[in-house]
């Protein structure tokens, strides 16, 4: 079975001095991120990579990987949006979607500034291999919940089949307003690897046309994957498959992270 991974790597960070996040240096032999992202999923055993870049990390990427890595190829597609009606593009969601014409098998979606772990590409692809349905590895909340400030992140209600109909996005999560949102730290949550298939994907896609539609004049909205993935598990009456690893996600979002991601790697 022929199984894509695609990485969301159109972004740029103005927190990080404006850099592409993906393509710093982390690795023990300066491995940048998505180098080794990439190693981790090949080792699991994709059999293509498409990456969804943005007009200003487009061409870094492809000087960096061209067409094949490792004897994986790999194919390109661009995230664009109106700089005259827009102040940044439309997010994750519009991410995934501008690459939905480059798909035609199962596949596996994640950012491409966060580490998984080997492990997490190959419950996934395992999964699709015996079930081929959609699922996600979930995370338990309190290992993101730090001193610094909140977070954001996916929460997942799963039952006791490990299946969920119910992704919320949450915003600014600390351990102290936890009791106020109805969380707890044993919660799981999404941290943006998952696969879907391709009705699915046309079902969001369906959605964010509409979103941009009535957000026309919205500089800064941005379609929430998590949201509309969730509303739509429940309008079909379908639920997705969650799979808790303890596995540590790790990625870059403020200056200083890409020191602790050489600390970790280095254990």
């Amino acid at each position: 079975m022929n199984i894509a991974v695609i990485f969301l790597v159109a972004g740029m960070s103005s927190r990080f001095g404006g850099k592409i996040k993906s393509l710093t240096e982390v690795g023990p032999n300066d491995e940048s991120l998505i180098e080794i992202s990439v190693n981790q999923a090949i080792k699991a055993g994709i059999n293509k990579i498409i990456f969804v870049v943005g007009e200003k990390t487009e061409k870094p990427f492809k000087e960096k990987f061209g067409e094949e890595y490792k004897g994986i190829p790999i194919e390109y597609t661009l995230q664009t949006y109106d700089h005259e009606k827009r102040d940044r593009p439309w997010g994750a969601m519009d991410s995934l979607c501008s690459a939905k014409d480059l798909i035609d098998s199962p596949f596996v979606v994640c950012n491409g500034d966060d580490l998984y772990g080997e492990e997490a590409f190959r419950i996934l692809l395992n999964h699709i291999k015996e079930k081929n349905t959609i699922a996600v590895i979930g995370y338990k909340l309190g290992n993101f919940l730090s001193k610094e400030g909140g977070v954001n992140r996916g929460i997942l209600k799963v039952d006791s089949e490990n299946l969920t109909d119910s992704i919320k996005e949450n915003f600014n999560i600390t351990k102290e307003n936890l009791k106020e949102k109805e969380l707890s730290e044993d919660d799981l949550c999404n941290m943006g690897i998952l696969t879907l298939n391709q009705k699915t994907l046309e079902e969001l896609n369906k959605v964010l046309v509409k979103f941009k539609e009535d957000h026309a004049n919205d500089r800064k909205v941005e379609c929430l994957l998590t949201d509309e993935l969730g509303k739509i598990l429940k309008n079909n009456g379908e639920k997705m498959q969650v799979y808790e690893t303890d596995a540590k996600c790790v990625g870059i979002t403020n200056p200083g992270d890409e020191e602790k991601i050489k600390i970790e790697l280095k254990k």
